[in-house]
C-alpha cells in the first residue's frame, strides 16, 4: 500500500470520527419533541404511519386516553370509543350503549355478549360514572 493511499484513508477516518462526534454532541436534543403535556398529544394517521402532534382543544380519542391510563366513563362514552377498546368491538359496544345506564358491574355483566374476559377488559379501561 502506498503512502498516498494510507494518508487518504487516514483523512477519511478522521473525517468520519469528527462527523460522528459532532452528531453525538448535538443529538438527541435535550428539549422535548413536543411542547405540550402528554394528555394533549394526538396521533394523526393510522397505525405506524402517522405523526404525533399537540392538540389544543377537546379530550383525546379513547385509544389515546386508554393508552395513557385514563379510564373512560362507561355510561357516557360514545359507542365508537367503546368499540375501540381492547376486547370490546363494535357489536358489544352497541349492546352496552343500548343497555345503559349501569349502576353496577353486575348490570354490565348481564349484557348479552359480555362474558368474564370482556367484563375484565371493561373494568380495566372504563369506570362507572354516576
Amino acid at each position: 500500500m502506498s503512502h498516498g493511499r494510507t494518508a487518504a484513508l487516514g483523512v477519511v477516518l478522521l473525517g468520519a470520527l469528527g462527523a460522528g462526534t459532532l452528531v453525538q454532541a448535538r443529538w438527541p436534543d435535550a428539549r422535548p419533541a413536543l411542547s405540550c403535556p402528554p394528555e394533549r398529544v394526538r396521533w394523526v394517521g393510522e397505525g405506524a404511519v402517522g405523526v404525533a402532534r399537540c392538540d389544543r382543544g377537546g379530550p383525546p380519542p379513547a385509544s389515546v386516553r386508554v393508552a395513557l391510563g385514563v379510564r373512560l366513563p362507561l355510561n357516557t362514552a360514545a359507542e365508537s370509543e367503546l368499540a375501540r377498546l381492547p376486547g370490546v368491538g363494535a357489536v358489544a359496544a352497541r349492546a352496552l350503549v343500548q343497555a345503559r345506564p349501569f349502576r353496577s358491574w353486575d348490570e354490565v355483566d348481564a349484557v348479552r355478549g359480555v362474558g368474564p374476559a370482556r367484563l375484565r377488559a371493561l373494568q380495566q379501561a372504563t369506570e362507572l360514572d354516576p
